[in-house]
């Protein structure tokens, strides 16, 4: 062993990247498997989250996960700026209100539902279902998003499916904070307007940031510069506004959805993107493979009946709410029929939720709240990304011609 130690040292540094290369290499290889079940990447990473994760072999600690965390925030804000350049002006103005009322529809179904049902079934707590109810709202586009590139689908389609998932967290960070205030001034008896406006604030401050470093971006990056300058450009702009946001204790995703919308409606450079793609890939493997080691299959078992019943009625409520809305505005049969299939996958914004709403709650309740939300993650994680590609192949997104063929870098 002496002999050996002079020949290798197992310090940090090396854990570190010990850790990422298993983490690369099972996501990797996992999607070998799930190619061959005709499953999309994203529940390939998932599965190797969860199979080398605390719940089953245990390589990677409940600690090293933790400290993975700044990862997730770095993605987070790499999916939220590709999703900004889907609101082009000049698009949204053909279907935007309609992309606002379906918004409208969809979340105000999947909260109504779980608010009443949930009170129906389990007898809970008023405030607990409000704060459920809340938290169902949320969309994980992620997952969908990285389905919508490996198959590359496009159309009417995938831009309201982008949209409509943007617009989604944006009601549920909104509708939570007025929920809070409003539990707050049931628990204390008076109304704190701060409560309720302090965290409004904050991410108004951090749109304001998204709006302003579009500008600057345009300005530092200019085509003539070469893709290696205009990649690192974009990244600073990205990373940093994730940092103020984590600074500011508020999501990355709105600040760098207007980042990526306000420089997509300021300059006709959709290169930009394009390179991002190329960029990306590893960034996002580990993102959803960390996000699998998160999820404690124990979970299911503590909520047991009242976790699985909330999966389906916030599926029930998403799938009737977007379908509803649809045929109300009179949208296309592809919208109405298939929408809510793609708004299933549910978790990063749903898990940050709880985590705040923990703070809301007695003990019991809110360790309940926690178990609940994740022990669903669990089941809209594995089955969310299907139900995606289910989607872009029912509406007709995904076209023989669209998918990448063998050998491609999707592949």
């Amino acid at each position: 062993m002496e002999l050996l130690s002079h020949f290798i040292s197992i310090n940090g540094n090396t854990r570190s990247i010990l850790l990422l290369t298993l983490i690369l290499t099972a996501g990797f290889l996992m999607t070998r498997v799930t190619k061959l079940a005709k499953m999309p990447h994203v529940t390939g990473y998932i599965f190797a989250g969860i199979l080398i994760g605390p719940s089953l072999l245990g390589w990677v600690t409940v600690e090293t996960v933790q400290n993975l965390d700044f990862m997730t925030d770095i993605a987070l804000a790499i999916i939220a700026f590709s999703v900004g350049k889907y609101f082009k002006l000049s698009e949204l103005k053909s279907n935007g209100m309609k992309a606002v009322g379906l918004t409208l529809f969809e979340a105000l179904g999947a909260l109504i539902a779980v608010m009443l049902l949930m009170r129906l079934l389990f007898s809970l707590p008023w405030p607990f279902c409000l704060l459920l109810g809340v938290i169902g709202s949320t969309t994980s586009s992620a997952s969908t998003l990285m389905t919508i590139r490996q198959y590359n689908a496009k159309g009417t389609f995938v831009d309201t499916i982008l949209q409509v998932s943007a617009l989604d967290n944006a009601f549920a960070l909104i509708a939570f904070n007025v929920c809070a205030a409003f539990l707050q001034a049931i628990d204390t008896g008076h109304f704190s307007l701060f409560l309720l406006v302090l965290p409004l604030v904050k991410n108004f401050i951090a749109i304001a940031l998204g709006f302003g470093s579009a500008f600057v971006l345009k300005y530092l990056i200019a085509k003539r510069n070469s893709d290696d300058h205009r990649l690192v450009v974009m990244m600073i702009a990205i990373v940093g506004i994730a940092g103020v946001c984590s600074a500011l204790s508020v999501s990355p995703l709105l600040a760098c959805m207007v980042l990526g919308g306000t420089y997509r409606n300021i300059s006709d450079d959709e290169q930009l993107f394009r390179l991002l793609n190329f960029f990306s890939p590893p960034v996002l493997l580990i993102f959803f493979v960390v996000s699998g080691m998160k999820l404690d299959l124990q979970m299911i078992r503590v909520t047991g009946l009242m976790g699985i019943a909330y999966f389906f009625i916030r599926f029930i409520g998403k799938y009737l709410g977007a379908f509803t809305g649809a045929t109300v505005l009179k949208l296309e049969t592809p919208v109405r029929n298939y929408l809510g299939l793609a708004l299933t996958p549910q978790a990063g914004v749903s898990i940050g939720l709880a985590a705040l709403g923990q703070r809301l709650l007695p003990p019991d309740s809110a360790a309940l709240l926690n178990s609940i939300i994740l022990s669903s993650a669990v089941l809209y994680e594995m089955t969310g990304p299907g139900l995606a590609k289910a989607s872009l192949y029912l509406s007709g997104a995904v076209t023989k011609d669209s998918v990448p063929k063998k050998g491609s870098s999707a592949s």
